[in-house]
């Protein structure tokens, strides 16, 4: 039994060794090509990244800021997912042309919809710049010297390193601002609405299934990229024409299978995989919990409107998503974290990093960061809580007092700046506002106000609260405001901000709910943040020392990956099943059957629309069932992923689309602190189905002939 186990774990650890981390495409020659042929695949890393070639990377755009999308034709066609879409679907849906509920295609490219601000980033290339944007920073005395003279260095850098003229430079920091990348990238603007399902397709089980497994929901919608007759970016234009890509994705629908080798290309977001424990013990037990409560609050009350009125419904869809994605993402973090030990591990991490700087006789550079750390965490602590009560209540998820909080900002540029800075603004804003009330109920938002409020008063530190919120009555209060506040309608607002800039300051400071926000504000802006900068930069400092301490320390056989931050990444893995609790094992592939077996009529998140349960009962699945005739909807596998993942391909190892990456199990969303390869995984809708959905529901032919699909081998 020794021996079997010894096999065992022999035979599992290299496999789980080389997956997990978020690698730089133009530096996977070697150690990472090496394992992910060893995992299974067939390409080489010059076909991912080239510059004197096409590539896979030329077909992996950033949209919209925050998610990635994939070009699928030659005609420009890219697919994301339908909640990466979402905004600009809804902005595009009445009560009478609801495309949230009842889908959008288009069947002529005359139908494709414009999408004010809406656009897509591509990579040209990628270049290591760390000892320019570093030239001048060791000899400064203070962190803020150098912090400075770094944004400086990049200022000039990104104007004067060489770019054609419609290319944009962009340098990242990585490892902590131990290396500088520039990214040379090109943006078009003119992007069009092509096709979504319904959202019970693109949504189903929306926020009960939300990072989970088993999922299937058909999360994905179709854009076209424009450009200008020389194939460059261009504004809208109804001259310009569909874009030529340098590459796109051919789609395979040979299927997949358990143990297959899969690859995700994107943009995440947001990692820290190398925070110390003391940050870890903070999050998991001071700051996850806080957010996680006051979103908890918001969330009820919109749903209880939402549920009972349409129009409600419509107007905050995607508020609501937004909001439950984090929420319910850090409450899930919390779990994982707890689940995987995360935090024993990361404390024998830094004990054996502790021996390793002694043995290296580095005591004078490093022997002393894990003490600071434990210091500055535990006067920091405070200062964070309170910061993020103020970034959840006031900021985001109370509108009329982020409403306030923009009117803040506003007075504080007329009192450093002067009129005719504060005018700019004021029109600006105007316009901004006018957006924003589209969306805005004040009965949803009161109720809203009412209770977060009283978190606020109740549950921030006491030494940072204003006089306005000592023994308040939060119903009293929420009455008060919302019947006397020009903030609760786009009217009133632009009521206060007409005239002079002098007579609008005077009446904002009349106004009950901008005094409310402003008393708020003041203590924050004055006791709060900046104590909390100054602490942070300490940390950020020493974290570069820590980061520095772990890239120098460690065997060159370490598989140490930079954070993910919204830069060009590559992650690999398997298909793969996993275990997230005691007598409970989840297979990776889910089918239309479970759909189905979900499926309640005239439910909030589990109605379908009859066309799609006609087409399971006559099983017309058409060339895109498995070779069982079942129709699959969704699988999951071992990349490492996570938000601003949404939307990546998942290619096989011949980097053609199998999937559309769309989510995280709800165990492993923790694998932006620390990523367990037994239980994180990232969840896909299968291409098969996103073909079934385009071709066999929604009659999109048109579509599905522009691109170029891999069929099975023919036995």
């Amino acid at each position: 039994m020794k021996f079997l186990r010894l096999l065992l774990i022999l035979f599992v650890a290299p496999l789980f060794a080389q997956q997990g981390g978020m690698w730089v495409p133009s530096l996977l020659k070697g150690m990472n090509e090496a394992e992910m042929k060893n995992l299974g695949m067939k390409i080489t890393a010059e076909d991912i990244y080239s510059v004197n070639k096409s590539s896979l990377k030329d077909a992996v755009p950033h949209f919209d800021g925050g998610c990635t999308a994939e070009v699928i034709s030659p005609k420009g066609l890219i697919l994301t997912n339908h909640h990466c879409g979402y905004d600009n679907i809804q902005s595009h849906s009445t009560v009478e042309h609801d495309y949230l509920t009842n889908g959008f295609w288009a069947y002529k490219m005359e139908e494709e919809l414009p999408n004010k601000d809406l656009f897509v980033t591509f990579i040209v290339r990628i270049e290591d710049v760390t000892s320019k944007v570093t030239e001048g920073v060791a000899s400064l005395a203070t962190e803020a010297e150098k912090q400075k003279k770094i944004q400086e260095n990049i200022a000039t850098l990104n104007k004067t390193l060489p770019k054609e003229s419609w290319q944009e430079n962009q340098i990242k920091t990585f490892f902590d601002g131990n290396q500088y990348l520039l990214f040379v990238t090109e943006t078009f603007r003119d992007v069009r609405l092509v096709g979504a399902p319904p959202s019970s397709i693109g949504k189903f089980g929306s926020d009960t299934d939300n990072w989970v497994w088993p999922r299937h929901t058909g999360d994905f919608s179709l854009f076209r990229i424009y450009a200008d007759k020389n194939n460059r970016p261009a504004e809208y234009s109804k001259d310009n024409v569909p874009y030529t890509p340098k590459h796109f994705f051919p789609i395979s629908l040979k299927g997949i299978q358990e143990n297959d080798f899969t690859m995700v290309m994107g943009y995440p977001g947001r990692t820290q995989e190398y925070l110390p424990s003391f940050a870890v013990e903070q999050i998991v037990n001071e700051l996850n919990p806080a957010k996680i409560e006051v979103r908890d609050a918001a969330l009820k009350v919109q749903d209880g409107f939402m549920r009972k009125d349409n129009a409600i419904k419509i107007q905050y869809a995607s508020k609501y998503a937004s909001v439950a994605n984090y929420w319910k993402k850090w409450i899930g973090e919390t779990k994982g974290l707890k689940k995987s030990d995360a935090l024993s591990i990361k404390q024998k991490f830094e004990k054996d990093l502790q021996t390793k700087i002694e043995k290296a006789g580095k005591q004078a550079e490093y022997g002393n960061i894990l003490n600071e750390f434990k210091t500055n965490y535990a006067n920091i602590r405070e200062y964070a809580l309170a910061r993020d009560y103020f970034t959840e209540v006031v900021q985001r998820n109370t509108e009329i007092l982020s409403f306030g909080f923009r009117l803040y900002q506003l007075e504080q540029v007329y009192n450093s700046k002067g009129e005719q800075a504060f005018n700019d603004r004021k029109n600006n804003a105007i316009t901004t506002f006018e957006g924003l009330y589209k969306d805005f109920n004040a009965n949803v938002d009161e109720k809203v106000f009412e209770q977060l409020i009283n978190i606020y008063a109740t549950k921030s530190p006491k030494q940072f609260l204003p006089s306005t919120l000592q023994n308040i009555n939060a119903t009293q209060l929420a009455s008060d405001i919302f019947k006397n506040s020009k903030l609760t309608s786009y009217n009133g607002l632009k009521e206060l901000l007409n005239g002079d800039a002098k007579s609008v300051i005077e009446k904002l400071n009349q106004d009950k709910g901008y005094a409310l926000v402003k008393s708020i504000s003041d203590v924050y802006i004055k006791n709060v943040f900046p104590r909390f900068e100054e602490m942070n930069l300490k940390n950020i400092a020493l974290q570069r020392t820590y980061m520095k301490a772990i890239l120098e320390l460690s065997p060159k056989s370490a598989r140490i990956f930079p954070d993910a931050n919204s830069t060009l990444r590559i992650t690999y893995g398997k298909v793969k099943g996993y275990k997230p609790a005691d007598a409970v094992t989840y297979t990776p592939i889910t089918y239309l059957d479970g759909v189905i077996e979900k499926y309640i009529p005239g439910d909030y998140e589990f109605d379908l629309p009859k066309k799609l349960v006609d087409l399971y009962n006559t099983k017309d699945y058409g060339r895109y069932a498995d070779k069982n005739g079942k129709m699959p909807v969704a699988f999951i596998a071992t990349n490492h992923t996570t938000g601003g993942n949404s939307g990546s391909p998942a290619l096989d190892a011949n980097g053609n689309l199998i999937g559309l990456n769309f989510d995280r199990v709800w165990e492993g969303t923790m694998s932006d602190i620390y990523y367990s390869p037994e239980i994180c995984r990232n969840i896909m809708v299968d291409a098969r189905y996103i073909l079934f959905i385009v071709d066999k529901f929604a009659g999109a032919k048109n579509l599905v002939e522009e691109m170029k699909l891999i069929l099975p081998s023919k036995k």
